[in-house]
């Protein structure tokens, strides 16, 4: 789960990461209302979406006074901002985060990730912080120090001087990288975060390390344990489609082809979105129904496969062991005529109840493509997407 950055640097606060006074504003009346909080005249103002590159895209402006704000703040409210992360649609600006101002010295970058080549969590650090980090990292990495850390409870005193090391800083700053470093540290593992990332982390001029912006991630399968995370989701910055798979419990993630997946089970879906790749075309999503979906869980899944205009067919998967074939039927039947089917369906199963499946299929006198292994489905749906 993602959240806004202003989200993210008031959980990092809480853990004793040093962030700017600002305020969060969702109507133009919130600046008259909370201007008076803000001990700087001069202020940022920045775009509040679930996406990177928001500077270089128009969504950040540096403005004086309350007048000057209210000028920028309107021109932003229901702005679509693209940026390289957000693709041509673009997302809408619901909300706006103002920010106090500060005498930069340094820009660097900081971030902690899951690291799973090797599972450990990992500090990416580099004196080069700020909106070209990505072209940095492509065309000088050596100026980016990766630092594993060997235990996921704490983090060692060598550790934290390898992660400090590319900042440059000065002698007397170590406490306060030191604390900041443990603080990260503490915000991951209690939080069960996936990502921290502040770009820039910068050195003011009067010795601060401030964080100046802020991501967090958090994993999704454990968010039943942190309400207080989970209270923070913004469901206007999610696909509409992947918020009604979730209320469903459905693993699904919309893609850019024209081929609808349902599959049970993860690793059978990756299989099936694999060949179909392999074989010259492109899934329009990963979905997972899982081991043991009911026929309503099924039929949901169909219909939200379909209500993505660019799937021109659909491939159903199942191998049945926990999930039935004849349950799989059941919801495809009652979904394909809900929906009043129009793409061209191929319909693989295996397993449990087959022949049950396959007879329920049958006598729905819907026009279903049947197949006897997943290679040949792969084949049969591409032919009739042509």
């Amino acid at each position: 789960m993602n959240i806004h950055e202003y989200q993210a640097k008031k959980v990092l606060k809480s853990f004793g990461v040093d962030i700017l006074n600002g305020i969060t504003i969702f109507t133009l009346s919130d600046i008259d209302k909370k201007f008076s909080n803000l001990k700087t005249n001069k202020v940022i103002l920045k775009a509040q979406i679930h996406a990177g590159g928001r500077g270089k895209a128009g969504g950040i402006k540096i403005v004086s006074g309350i007048e000057e704000l209210k000028k920028e703040a309107k021109n932003l409210f229901g702005k679509k901002l693209v940026t390289h992360q957000t693709g041509s649609d673009g997302r809408e600006i619901k909300r706006l985060y103002v920010e106090e101002t500060c005498e930069i010295a340094k820009e660097l970058y900081l971030s902690c990730v899951v690291d799973r080549s090797s599972s450990k969590i990992a500090f990416i650090s580099s004196a080069e912080g700020g909106m070209d980090i990505e072209k940095i990292a492509k065309d000088t990495p050596e100026k980016i120090i990766t630092t594993k850390i060997n235990s996921s409870n704490t983090i060692q005193e060598e550790e934290i001087k390898k992660i400090i090391k590319p900042f440059g800083l000065s002698d007397n700053l170590n406490d306060k990288a030191f604390k900041l470093i443990q603080s990260i540290f503490k915000t991951f593992i209690e939080k069960d975060a996936t990502l921290i990332e502040i770009n820039p982390l910068v050195l003011t001029k009067d010795q601060k390390l401030i964080c100046l912006d802020a991501k967090i991630n958090f994993d999704d399968n454990a968010l039943y344990r942190h309400e207080d995370i989970l209270s923070l989701r913004d469901t206007n910055e999610i696909d509409p489609i992947e918020l009604e798979a979730s209320k469903h419990d459905l693993s699904y993630i919309k893609l850019d082809g024209k081929i609808g997946c349902m599959v049970n089970g993860a690793g059978l879906a990756m299989a099936t979105l694999d060949i179909i790749k392999l074989y010259g075309s492109e899934p329009a999503n990963f979905l997972d129904v899982g081991g043991g979906a009911s026929k309503e869980k099924v039929s949901a899944a169909f219909k939200i496969i379909l209500s993505d205009k660019n799937v021109k067919g659909i491939l159903i998967n199942i191998f049945g062991g926990i999930m039935r074939c004849d349950v799989l039927a059941k919801g495809v039947v009652e979904a394909a005529k809900e929906t009043n089917l129009s793409v061209p369906l191929v319909v693989r199963l295996a397993g449990t109840n087959v022949n049950l499946g396959k007879e329920i299929l049958k006598k729905s006198k819907l026009k279903i493509i049947s197949a006897n292994n997943l290679s040949e489905a792969a084949k049969k749906v591409i032919e009739v997407t042509k």
